[in-house]
């Protein structure tokens, strides 16, 4: 049995922890002393608890982060509760912060703030031979990139098979937008290139076809970037999926070429806009030039096909309701595949709170700690913009109304689909579960209050339900007596 479980609970199974699987590359003499145990946050805390005690471990780490913080509160209290002799160990960036308000941090034995892929080991081997730290607060040790062993070998096969593979070629962040937990960091730092394509070719021997890369400025450096993507065009297969989370305004000419030579379905790209009001920007020290964003975003969706993945934020400080449907409109004329509206939250430890009051930015005090109001969005209008986003990721981002979604937005599209989420939630009251029939009877309803607008409803909608490969018989399609 193993003196030492490295757990965290993933958000669902086919994510893979990147962090654990570099505490346990890092173990040094305590590696055969070390098991994974890895679970998914619908699982029950008491069943995560008996399979973790079935293992009779003298030390368990915990990742925690803001979609597990719940759920793993609930397990270290059971496990304290049942097996108080159990040395209980915390880390990650939920943990990192404020940690004199969180229950999880009073039911520990020790808490790791930063970097564990060292620190983790140290404590181990100091809580089993001692001495034992005098403190409960170990802050972690950043140590030179290349002096850690890389994790890849830890994804199993079946891993490979069934999960997405994370990868990084650089850790850290150089700008300082203050929503994020990386402006705390200093700069961005590389790993060894030519050891990290090594890595990726080991992967690509045994199978691994789907790369998530988690730098967060894949495109700071072209010249590695240019490196990486040649690695990948090498080895294009059917089946090959790489992402890549991109800086909006810094594709140089080297750079598009190479994204241009990537076959439809083997390329995203995350894109941050977030907002593209230049006065917020400068509120939260955001650097973006628009103009470059714009005219990147337009050449990538002529000249590529990689799937453009664009993200915006609603509940920044200063940004208006109109404010931020300008900028969903002139996103969305920019054409990217996904548009993805996250809602601000207060992420532990970001420069962000430094507003709240100038701001009266109110805040969810239970994760994932959204924005509920502030100066310029009331509560109403907020719960309706997480309505608009969670509506818009069924109907706009699922591709299942490809041709139905023109008639939906019209000219003004803010405007359009926030007047049909409203409807919608007045309609059917749920934001989830809604069935794909009846999503498609709701639509039809919606566009057909207007009556010169029902008969190309009709045609688009039932051409777009037949692309879904559905096999139901929706009310809609009964009025034209010719069912799917």
């Amino acid at each position: 049995m193993p003196d030492i479980i490295l757990s965290t609970l993933n958000s669902r199974f086919s994510h893979a922890s990147l962090g654990l699987r570099y505490l346990l590359a890092n173990m040094g003499d305590l590696a055969g002393r070390t098991r994974l145990a890895e679970f998914v946050i619908n699982q029950r805390p008491l069943d995560i608890v008996e399979r973790l005690l079935a293992l009779e471990p003298r030390i368990i780490g915990f990742g925690v982060y803001i979609w597990n913080i719940v759920e793993t509160t609930q397990v270290v209290a059971l496990l304290k509760q049942v097996r108080p002799d159990i040395q209980i160990v915390l880390g990650g960036p939920e943990v990192s912060f404020e940690q004199d308000q969180q229950a999880i941090i009073r039911d520990a034995d020790y808490v790791i703030s930063g970097p564990g892929d060292v620190s983790f080991s140290r404590l181990c081997q100091a809580i089993l031979f001692g001495p034992k730290p005098l403190q409960k607060r170990v802050a972690g040790e950043q140590v030179p990139l290349a002096q850690l062993k890389f994790p890849y070998q830890l994804y199993s096969d079946r891993d490979l098979a069934h999960r997405l593979v994370y990868v990084e070629a650089s850790r850290g962040c150089p700008f300082k937008c203050e929503f994020c937990l990386s402006s705390l960091d200093k700069t961005s730092l590389p790993f060894p290139l030519d050891a990290f394509l090594a890595e990726l070719e080991h992967l690509y021997q045994r199978g691994a076809r789907t790369f998530k890369f988690v730098d967060r400025t894949f495109n700071l450096n072209i010249k590695t970037s240019l490196q990486i993507l040649d690695f990948f065009l090498q080895r294009l297969t059917a089946d090959l999926f790489v992402h890549f989370e991109v800086i909006p305004d810094h594709l140089p000419d080297k750079l598009k070429q190479a994204i241009a030579q990537f076959p439809a379905g083997t390329l995203q790209l995350e894109i941050g806009i977030q907002t593209f009001n230049p006065e917020v920007q400068a509120l939260i020290s955001r650097k973006q030039d628009n103009t470059k964003t714009e005219a990147n975003l337009r050449w990538l969706r002529e000249h590529t096909q990689a799937h453009i993945h664009a993200d915006l934020i609603a509940g920044l400080p200063g940004e208006s309701l109109e404010s931020f449907a300008a900028g969903f409109d002139r996103l969305l004329a920019l054409g990217p595949q996904e548009i993805q509206l996250g809602i601000l939250k207060r992420l532990r430890g970001t420069p962000l709170a430094r507003h709240t009051e100038a701001f009266e930015m109110r805040y969810n005090p239970l994760p994932p700690y959204n924005i509920l109001r502030n100066r310029d969005l009331d509560f109403v209008t907020l719960q309706r913009l997480n309505r608009f986003a969670r509506y818009w990721d069924l109907i706009g981002n699922s591709g299942r109304f490809r041709q139905t979604l023109p008639q939906l937005l019209g000219t003004q599209p803010f405007a359009e689909f926030m007047a049909f989420s409203d409807w919608l939630w007045q309609h059917s009251q749920q934001t989830y579960q809604i069935a794909l029939e009846r999503l498609f009877d709701l639509v039809y309803q919606w566009l057909s209050q207007q009556p010169q607008q029902a008969a190309h409803a009709m045609q688009t909608l039932l051409q777009d339900y037949r692309d879904t490969g559905a096999r139901g018989n929706p009310a809609f399609l009964q009025k034209t007596g010719n069912p799917a």
